[in-house]
């Protein structure tokens, strides 16, 4: 089975940018669908982004749609989040997974990393 780690969090005032990184090991990584989500204190996890197996299609969600870009490089067994033009509102945790089938819903997603903060304030 796949495990992931995330990093790339930090402090960064509004308007900045972040890229956030997820290292996969332990599977083959280009078999996995993979997503970011993210979690705001006091507010349920959400969907941020998703990427298929290939890397050639994405999903986003409305929120950070135009300002975040999700893509993997399946020869280094990672997958990137590009954030941009940050809000004091994507203040979360962020979370890394990987779906062995098409997911449709949070619960497809069957490993999942720890976690690394994004804070966004001046």
């Amino acid at each position: 089975q796949v495990q992931v780690v995330e990093s790339g969090g930090g402090l960064v005032q509004p308007g900045g940018s972040l890229r956030l990184s997820c290292a996969a090991s332990g599977g083959t990584f280009s078999r996995y669908y993979m997503g970011w989500f993210r979690q705001a204190p006091g507010k349920e996890r959400e969907f941020v982004a998703g990427i298929n197996r290939y890397g050639d299609s994405t999903s986003y969600a409305d929120s950070v749609k135009g300002r975040f870009t999700i893509s993997r490089d399946n020869a280094k067994n990672t997958v990137y989040l590009q954030m941009n033009s940050l809000k004091p509102e994507d203040t979360a945790v962020y979370y890394c997974a990987a779906a062995t089938y098409f997911p449709t819903a949070h619960s497809d997603y069957n490993y999942w990393g720890q976690g690394t903060q994004v804070t966004v304030s001046s």
